[in-house]
């Protein structure tokens, strides 16, 4: 599908999605800075939109070794809740074309070290706590409604 087939999707349609809210023992999350649109230089979980005849759970776990270089299984994932991610912009940055992503955002508690790999979507990642991806104005206001109820 090139660009402007799928722009007339976005501009249509709502996108699919699942976030994944990685969580690891010391009860941080793990966030990557966006170099892509929407959300581009924000703070934001890992995640990717799920194909077309892709089940959930095979999104899942390639969305998760492409964002994290590591497959995670949906069976220890707990869904966190359907989130709706409107954005004013969208990957290309074409004029009046907003994005809307509905979201399956799905937590994952670590019970090792994860060591994630930086990947062509993300400038850097780090290790955050509640506190201070909420306070920051570097963390987009869609991460954070994953964890305004926990703070």
């Amino acid at each position: 599908m090139n660009d402007e087939q799928f722009l007339q999707i976005i501009d249509s349609t709502p996108l699919v999605s699942i976030d994944l809210i990685i969580e690891n023992k010391n009860k941080e999350i793990l966030l990557g800075k966006r170099v892509n649109r929407p959300a581009q230089g924000y703070w934001f979980v890992p995640g990717g939109r799920i194909r077309k005849n892709e089940k959930i759970a095979d999104a899942f776990e390639r969305i998760s070794l492409a964002e994290l270089g590591v497959t995670l299984s949906l069976c220890n994932a707990q869904l966190s809740g359907a989130f709706d991610h409107i954005y004013d912009d969208n990957y290309l940055g074409t004029n009046n074309i907003n994005t809307h992503y509905v979201v399956l955002a799905y937590t994952v508690n670590l019970e090792s070290d994860l060591l994630p790999v930086i990947d062509s979507q993300h400038s850097a990642i780090k290790w955050w706590t509640i506190h201070d991806l909420l306070s920051s104005a570097n963390v987009h206001p869609n991460t954070k409604a994953y964890f305004s109820n926990k703070y």
